[in-house]
């Protein structure tokens, strides 16, 4: 199935701090360096896998996301949790790079970064295999609309809720029913193949 495949390209860590999130809000460099730490990944690797794999511009945008955290840190006052806040931000850098034409490209040879590989130790080729299953994975969302791309992403690279989805992307939850539902109609016929042949363990 598509979540199935889906499962193998990453998953998502907690939440912050109450306590550290304070200290954000005061300005503390220290504290928000931590925030930086805490949230990079996560952050490059939605604006990594959104931009195509392009790392060039995966970087340059989670810049821009950390520095619009920055100033406005204030105005976040846990009506949603941190991260829900945090993903609205990732979301409208990335639709804005779309709307400006920038990186909304394919860009077939830039690496690919694996997670969640089962066998710590895998063969030779089990290792092509799952590296195969993963580039045709990441290809096939490559091609979906930016706004189905990102509910993809979201909900199968973070595993956001549809609650937390709708917040980030900044609409109903029957819209992000709608998207994850025409973003896995497209996929199904694009990976069409996979779905035949046995996936690797």
């Amino acid at each position: 199935t598509i979540r199935r495949l889906m499962d193998r390209v990453g998953p998502a860590d907690g939440d912050i701090s109450p306590a550290l999130l304070d200290a954000c809000r005061r300005g503390d460099r220290d504290a928000l360096g931590a925030l930086y730490e805490a949230y990079k990944d996560r952050v490059y690797s939605i604006a990594f896998h959104y931009l195509h794999r392009d790392a060039a511009a995966a970087a340059d945008a989670t810049q821009q996301v950390f520095l619009k955290l920055i100033s406005q840190m204030a105005r976040f006052r846990g009506d949603a949790a941190f991260s829900t806040w945090l993903y609205r931000l990732v979301v409208n850098v990335c639709l804005d790079r779309t709307r400006r034409g920038r990186s909304d490209r394919l860009s077939p040879q830039d690496p690919i970064v694996l997670d969640a590989v089962a066998d710590p130790r895998p063969s030779h080729e089990d290792g092509l295999a799952r590296r195969e299953v993963a580039r045709t994975v990441h290809d096939a969302i490559d091609t979906l609309p930016p706004k189905l791309r990102l509910a993809i992403l979201l909900r199968y690279f973070d595993d956001l809720s549809y609650e937390d989805m709708a917040t980030a992307l900044g609409c109903s939850i029957g819209t992000v029913s709608s998207r994850l539902s025409r973003g896995h109609r497209l996929l199904a016929g694009r990976l069409a193949p996979l779905r035949a042949a046995p996936i690797p363990k």
